[in-house]
């Protein structure tokens, strides 16, 4: 990298001392057009009418905001060849997170407004295939440290974090995540489980599911779990779910269960602690025979062995546990036999419409007599219907749940 194009930067001396003394932070916003990845497989290659297209269009863009006063979104713009960098000023917060993920937002508009718009005045681009990555990066240090160095490590850092197409969503989902856990902004709610045992309808437990506080990266609960799962940030986030989910339920009764989801592989994680879940509990005077641990049948359990250690281990402490998704999956009865658990709980997919399916009565029917004979009590997911509830309980399911019983929310007491 030519550092003559950072020693340009000296200009910018006379309003250092300013951007000192104010409550902000500076960092860096790279923007390069690349190919995309099917126009290189197509052997299509870049044209140099493109780039020179390219600055016309920044250069003119930059100098009507300028002239409109509306160049809030960064205080100096430079270029390295055919790349572009924005230095930008921010406003400083105490969680570096949030303050990279300020960064990463302003990256991200100005690259879907400067690429959309460009695209569509230009044949070129659109021939070449060619799509605009960035790249964001804090200014670390202070400017007491050479000037040429932090911009050298910033513009470098920058150009790294660019460098593959959907790196800049990948990052502020990656930082929402980190903030997310950090200000434990999940917050849960609670589906009743109902008993069939009887002719009114009694609260035997509650599911306790996740929710974000807001959507605005994750569309829910299933792809916020998936995304942790593929930054290895899971196991945080199943912490700080399972501590909300226990934390919230002041309105459970000392003869209610409640039924935490657990994915199969969290059991074997260190911090997966009972000490930890039982703390909580005693805030609320439950003890560990109040919770279930649901593990989701969706999720492989590739070593039953090990499975069944981690699963005895917990029972001892006074826990139980479910199998969820049963039905759903491909090892729904190994799974079964070989983890024997307090609960079966039937997936929807069995359920739904049961009353006019003499297959799905037939497999709910052998799951009934499999789990009499094994003293495992069955729970029907996804009643929505009178005729489905009526389907199951003749069956001879103890438990059910669904959106005719009760949608997720607070904790209702002990009747619905």
């Amino acid at each position: 990298m030519n550092l003559g194009h950072l020693w340009a930067l000296s200009h910018l001396s006379d309003s250092t001392d300013q951007w000192e003394k104010e409550d902000s932070g500076m960092g860096i916003i790279y923007l390069s057009w690349h190919r995309s990845e099917s126009a290189a497989a197509n052997g299509i290659k870049k044209k140099g009418a493109f780039h020179s297209e390219w600055r016309r269009y920044i250069e003119r863009v930059t100098n009507l905001e300028q002239a409109s006063g509306d160049q809030a979104s960064y205080v100096w713009k430079y270029w390295m060849n055919d790349d572009l960098f924005l230095v930008v000023k921010l406003p400083t917060v105490q969680q570096r997170t949030t303050m990279e993920l300020r960064l990463m937002e302003l990256a991200g508009k100005r690259q879907h407004e400067w690429e959309q718009h460009f695209l569509e005045q230009t044949i070129t681009g659109r021939e070449t295939g060619m799509r605009l990555h960035a790249g964001v990066s804090l200014l670390e240090g202070c400017w007491k440290n050479s000037r040429s160095d932090l911009f050298y490590e910033a513009t470098k850092r920058a150009m790294l974090h660019g460098q593959s197409e959907g790196a800049m969503i990948r990052s502020m989902k990656l930082r929402a995540l980190e903030e997310l856990i950090e200000q434990r902004s999940v917050d849960p709610v609670y589906q009743p489980i109902i008993s069939l045992q009887g002719e009114e309808r009694i609260i035997f437990g509650y599911e306790a599911l996740t929710r974000c506080r807001t959507n605005k990266w994750f569309d829910g609960p299933l792809q916020l779990f998936t995304f942790a799962e593929q930054e290895g940030m899971v196991y945080a986030l199943d912490r700080l779910a399972r501590e909300r989910s226990i934390d919230g339920c002041d309105g459970m009764q000392q003869t209610q269960k409640l039924f935490i989801n657990v994915p199969a592989h969290i059991m074997d994680d260190p911090s997966f602690s009972p000490g930890q879940t039982m703390s909580l509990l005693n805030k609320r005077k439950l003890s560990p025979h109040n919770v279930v641990f649901e593990i989701t049948e969706r999720s492989s359990i590739e070593d039953f062995g090990a499975a069944k250690k981690v699963l005895e281990h917990y029972r001892k402490q006074g826990y139980q546990i479910a199998i969820d998704d049963v039905g759903a999956g491909y090892s729904s009865l190994q799974s079964i036999i070989e983890l024997r658990p307090d609960y079966i709980k039937v997936d929807r997919s069995i359920i739904d419409r049961i009353d006019e399916d003499e297959v799905k009565a037939h497999i709910l029917h052998t799951l009934v007599q499999l789990a009499l004979k094994l003293n495992i009590a069955i729970i029907a997911e996804g009643i929505e219907r009178e005729e489905e509830l009526a389907a199951v309980k003749e069956i001879g399911v103890h438990f059910a749940q669904g959106y005719l019983l009760g949608r997720p929310g607070k904790m209702a007491g002990n009747m619905v």
